[in-house]
């Protein structure tokens, strides 16, 4: 019975993967929650490149602490998986949540709000 009690997080080990999760949202115009094998975690990155973008990224597989990090995301997004992107703090969501913003034309116009791209450079 010890062996599954210790595989389980203390709620201060949550709290401290939470609080590193908004630390890092916050630190950059656009941060993106991902894992380096995942498809849909390469669309929005290569989306972001070809628009011109600065991003953050996280790759949480190769974070130490990538699973807490992951599990503290859901609580606070709702949304388990990878991607998960964050512009000027906010949350925008996963690949899905993030093409349709593209397509709707309504991405270019945040991530200049944001300041991850000039105004002249969103030609897409």
């Amino acid at each position: 019975m010890g062996s599954i009690l210790s595989t389980r997080k203390s709620k201060e080990e949550l709290e401290m993967a939470l609080n590193k999760a908004k630390e890092i949202a916050s630190s950059s115009p656009v941060v993106v929650f991902s894992k380096t094998y995942c498809g849909y975690c390469k669309r929005v990155k290569d989306l972001l490149n070809q628009l011109g973008a600065a991003f953050k990224v996280i790759e949480l597989d190769e974070e130490s602490d990538g699973g807490d990090i992951q599990t503290a995301l859901a609580e606070w997004t709702g949304q388990r998986t990878v991607p998960n992107v964050f512009i000027a703090g906010k949350h925008i969501g996963g690949c899905d949540s993030v093409m349709a913003k593209y397509q709707a034309g309504q991405l270019t116009p945040l991530l200049i709000g944001a300041g991850a791209i000039a105004n002249n450079s969103a030609q897409l």
